[in-house]
């Protein structure tokens, strides 16, 4: 992303911006277990593993490299993304409150022979830097998992730095 398109940003919250990219935030997703969505501590929220889910509904499933292709990886990635980001908000509040994306960890479903667990997860990257300009480019990781809860094709953790 261009920094004229950062700049392009100014004046508009994240919740604004995710609007005009046509993307509405999910009620919070219920834990399928004994944890929460996110946590804060200190300045930091930590985001549990988020996979593609529009609240309840599962929108994607299956495995990279043998019935997931990379653009339908990468759609996964994104609604993941946003299935965590109804967490944070849940969690603080306004999404205005972000200071800066810190990291974000991406674990893609796929065959040993797959090796674009990189371009998978720019679904999600992209979104927080459409979504929070500089303050969304982050540290991440894209790693390659046998399997994944619920045959989901990209599971998602981040951390994000508050005002």
């Amino acid at each position: 992303m261009s920094l004229s398109t950062f700049a392009s940003l100014a004046g508009k919250t994240p919740e604004e911006r995710l609007a005009e990219l046509g993307h509405e935030l999910p009620p919070k997703r219920k834990p399928v277990g004994n944890y929460t969505g996110a946590v804060t501590a200190g300045k930091l929220v930590f985001i549990a593993g988020h996979g593609p889910f529009r609240g309840t509904e599962q929108t994607h499933r299956g495995k990279l490299g043998a019935d997931v292709d990379v653009e339908a990886g990468k759609d996964a990635s994104r609604t993941a993304m946003i299935s965590a980001l109804a967490s944070l908000k849940a969690e603080i509040g306004e999404l205005s409150r972000v200071k800066r994306v810190v990291r974000v960890f991406g674990m893609v479903n796929c065959t040993p022979d797959f090796t674009r667990q990189p371009e998978v997860m720019d679904g999600a990257s992209d979104l927080l830097t459409a979504v929070f300009g500089e303050r969304g480019v982050h540290a991440r990781s894209a790693v390659g998992f046998n399997s994944l809860p619920f045959a989901m094709p990209i599971e998602l953790e981040a951390v994000v730095e508050l005002e």
